[in-house]
């Protein structure tokens, strides 16, 4: 008997007390389970797919592959494709309201330095410096109203191409190439096509992030043999090749049993049969040679200034037409002009302007423009005002993207900015809408595309992400 009372009977407990080991049971049990998850995932033990990329394939695609042509640094434009009167009327004048810029001190309104002409049946204009691509506009959907987060180079060109402006993250090339898987299997899915000088973010812009490796971007070399050892050493012939590597293989695989949940371990056994498979059809599809004259000189091959740009977008038209889902050509110089963008522009739009319509052209001659998505922008636009009297600053807040072929409505224009082309207003797009687009036009469904990581399914639109339904034929 107790002289003070016993206030908790047997077989009853603290009801306070009760509660806490309840909730730290629960807590404990859920992120164990939150961890068992994402091992599972990661080794593919779950009983149904956690990655579920069949399930993403929810449209008829309208296009097979897509090309992109990066023109990194950041072409303006109000001197490119979208003229701005009220630049012109009120020249050298202040704005009405304080713009903010990148690099502080912006200067009054500055007008564009180069003419602009209506062409094609849509009457879309486009400045004197690109005669070619002006042939071709009434295939092109012009989208005017794009805006991204960050005016600094690196992460803005990290957001165009994942989607986040923070490094670690699967490129959009990886997100397709992980979705559709690849077609020709002695090339790679996702091939990159570098400048010399470097991108900024290197590698991080075609990585894969938490995908598994085999899905990141293969860089194909801007001078000399895009690929090196594509020739194997004299004595190694195709027997002793393949007895080589599939020692290897089952040392690695045996390695990865140790190892378990090491995705690595198992896109460096891909890769290795994938460089072997590409000794023979690599070997082929780079060889530029191969073309008739006709399409060499088409492309500009013919010309110092043309021939950079002009090879890149001839390989990219060769490797779409074998089979590689998805293809970056970044541009060798960039369009970063914060002094003298006169000159700068026009020396980027005479590098690449044959090259990109000849592109478009050779793809619809061979019956391969209907598949393939071809895109044509940068990270960000430049600013109304001028810089160090005669630049642009970095415009992230209103810029330009066009795309033309597979499943893209030709000859429309889709958005504005406002009157001096400073932020988008009408029709606005993301970088998630445009994302969004491309996965659409291939048949993938952006929201229903994603990987398990750390307990979350991500995926390219993260959160976000409409259809430009408004571009799509």
């Amino acid at each position: 008997m107790n002289p003070q009372g016993n206030r908790f009977p047997c077989g009853r407990v603290d009801s306070a007390a009760s509660n806490r080991r309840e909730f730290l049971k629960k807590a404990g049990a859920g992120f164990g389970a939150l961890a068992l998850l994402d091992l599972l995932g990661s080794e593919r033990l779950l009983a149904a797919d956690v990655n579920d990329r069949a399930g993403a394939r929810r449209f008829a695609p309208k296009a097979k592959s897509v090309i992109w042509l990066f023109m990194e640094g950041g072409p303006s434009a109000v001197d490119t494709f979208d003229p701005k009167p009220e630049l012109t009327l009120h020249h050298g004048q202040q704005p009405a309201l304080p713009i903010d810029v990148f690099f502080g001190s912006p200067g009054p309104l500055m007008k564009s330095p180069y003419s602009f002409k209506q062409h094609g049946q849509s009457g879309a204009w486009v400045c004197d410096q690109m005669p070619h691509i002006a042939r071709q506009v009434d295939e092109l959907a012009f989208i005017k109203s794009c805006y991204a987060e960050s005016p600094s180079h690196g992460p803005a060109m990290y957001q165009m191409n994942t989607g986040l402006i923070r490094t670690g993250f699967p490129s959009a090339g990886s997100w397709v190439s992980y979705g559709l898987g690849a077609e020709n299997k002695n090339l790679p899915s996702y091939v990159v096509l570098l400048n010399a000088r470097g991108s900024k973010g290197g590698a991080n812009n075609w990585g894969a992030g938490f995908l598994p490796s085999e899905y990141q971007g293969t860089p194909f070399r801007p001078q000399g043999s895009p690929i090196l050892n594509l020739i194997p050493p004299a004595g190694l012939g195709p027997e002793r090749q393949r007895r080589m590597l599939d020692l290897a293989a089952e040392l690695n695989r045996e390695h990865a049993s140790l190892h378990p949940g090491e995705a690595d371990l198992l896109g460096r056994i891909e890769s290795y049969e994938l460089a072997f498979k590409m000794q023979t059809e690599a070997r082929e599809a780079v060889d530029l040679d191969r073309e008739p004259e006709s399409i060499k000189k088409l492309y500009g091959l013919d010309q110092e200034v043309t021939r950079p740009y002009g090879r890149k977008c001839l390989l990219a038209r060769r490797l779409v037409e074998r089979g590689v889902r998805f293809v970056q050509a970044y541009c060798d110089d960039e369009w970063d002009s914060h002094n003298g963008l006169q000159n700068h522009h026009a020396k980027r739009m005479a590098e690449t302007d044959q090259p990109v319509a000849a592109l478009l052209i050779d793809l619809k001659q061979r019956g391969l423009l209907d598949e393939t998505l071809v895109v044509w922008g940068g990270e960000f636009g430049r600013m109304p005002v001028s810089e160090k009297g005669d630049g642009r600053d970095h415009n992230p807040y209103g810029f330009l993207v066009w795309m033309a072929g597979g499943g893209i409505k030709g000859g429309v224009s889709h958005g504005a900015t406002d009157e001096i082309g400073w932020r988008a207003t009408e029709n606005r797009v993301s970088v998630h809408d445009l994302h969004a687009t491309i996965l659409h036009l291939l048949g993938l469904d952006h929201e229903r595309l994603t990987y398990l990581h750390n307990g979350r399914r991500f995926r390219l639109t993260d959160v976000a992400g409409s259809v430009i339904s408004g571009i799509l034929a």
